[in-house]
């Protein structure tokens, strides 16, 4: 079978298991992310070891990862096309509290967790790091498929995980480069002034020359050429982002999205890049994250490590960013909602965790420990996000959600 055919083979696997089972997620009152994250995990090594059957290449293991790379771009691509920045200034200080204590909590508890269970100085301030990471984009599609994410709380978590990104990947730079002895202020004001500039160069270059930009190429007879331009766009910010910002792509692709809404093209953009998210990317994204995760890999000996990693990840974001919401102004409910779509670690934990196997920072009970947190964090978020938000509000149930996602996908795929 040619490597082609392998790659059609596992993404027509992946994409029919992400759909059935999210919509089985869906049919028990839950998100359809959840479906999608449990179905990863049961045809990732820890039972099926999908990539491992006989007659599968190893390599295409790199090409699954990047496709999913391009659906969690896309994702957040789409939950900026949804907002508006006069949206996200309104809650900017909210976003500024909870994204700080959403950081500062997390890091100092796993610092002290790592202290607790005996581990060196260096591997104990690498947990509290992990710890302190936040994967917003589990939470960003739940919230898309509750119609909440332009809510007070959407924005403010939006605008809170982008605070959570520069502070962590700030902090993370200046502890690598204090342990490879090339710390100093100046390496912390470059790393500093490079995230500024980048920011507002982004910003300027959005306001300024992108809505010309997007009107020229709208009228110019050229197939699909505004969702062309608008898909380079979110790519060029998303590579400028780590290549000169030194932050994530992923906040690139949303600050792209951002940009882009404000554009009187913004509703042709969004169809053509939901249905090319969700009928392709999005799914294997979600998918991938159980795919690149051993539970067999658990050790036993490392079971009140983990225990305890999970309880202070989870409290610590919940208490810390949730605290920092109703800092910020938000009220108590609003403030527990927020605090808890920060739990989930995600893909950007597991990046963390393994910057730290690489850089010899992390013993093999601490990476084991951390995995299985993310693990949880990540699948008990949605649920947790959903149920807060359908209490409060007593929203149609999930089958009225499921139809409208339905009809959406169906407009944009006739669009």
């Amino acid at each position: 079978m040619t490597l082609f055919l392998q790659l059609a083979f596992l993404l027509s696997i992946i994409l029919f298991s992400a759909k059935m089972a999210g919509y089985i997620s869906i049919r028990f009152g839950q998100p359809s992310v959840l479906g999608e994250l449990l179905v990863g995990i049961l045809l990732g090594p820890t039972i099926i070891n999908l990539f491992d059957l006989p007659f599968i290449e190893h390599e295409l293991t790199e090409t699954v990862t990047k496709l999913g790379e391009l659906g969690v771009l896309l994702l957040m691509f789409l939950a900026g096309l949804e907002l508006h920045l006069g949206e996200m200034r309104q809650n900017m200080r909210v976003a500024a509290f909870a994204g700080l204590m959403g950081v500062v909590a997390p890091v100092l508890l796993g610092w002290g967790t790592g202290l607790l269970f005996g581990f060196n100085q260096p591997a104990s301030i690498f947990l509290g790091l992990t710890l302190g990471a936040t994967s917003v984009s589990i939470s960003a599609q739940t919230l898309i498929e509750l119609k909440v994410l332009r809510s007070r709380v959407g924005l403010s978590l939006l605008g809170a995980a982008v605070f959570d990104d520069i502070l962590i990947i700030l902090l993370l730079s200046v502890f690598l480069a204090l342990q490879g002895g090339a710390g100093s202020t100046g390496d912390v004001l470059i790393i500093l002034l490079r995230m500024i500039l980048f920011l507002v160069a982004s910003v300027l270059f959005g306001l300024w020359a992108l809505p010309w930009i997007i009107r020229r190429v709208s009228h110019l007879p050229i197939s699909q050429g505004l969702l062309t331009m608008s898909l380079v766009i979110m790519l060029a910010y998303g590579i400028a982002s780590e290549a000169f910002g030194g932050m994530a792509a992923i906040t690139g692709a949303f600050l792209a999205g951002l940009m882009l809404a404000r554009t009187p093209e913004k509703e042709r953009i969004e169809a053509g890049v939901h249905a090319l998210a969700y009928g392709l990317f999005v799914p294997v994204f979600f998918v991938n994250i159980g795919l690149s995760i051993n539970l067999r890999d658990f050790k036993a000996e490392a079971l009140w490590l983990t225990i305890t990693v999970i309880i202070v990840a989870i409290a610590g974001k919940w208490i810390g960013s949730g605290w920092g919401a109703k800092m910020g102004g938000l009220t108590t409910t609003e403030a527990t909602q927020l605090g808890a779509g920060m739990i989930s670690r995600g893909e950007v934990g597991l990046i963390v965790a393994s910057v730290g196997m690489r850089e010899g920072l992390v013993v093999d009970d601490e990476f084991s420990a951390i995995v299985v947190m993310i693990v949880v964090t990540t699948l008990i978020t949605p649920p947790i996000l959903r149920g807060l938000f359908m209490r409060e509000k007593g929203k149609q149930p999930a089958h009225a959600v499921h139809v409208h996602q339905v009809e959406k996908e169906n407009e944009s795929e006739a669009s």
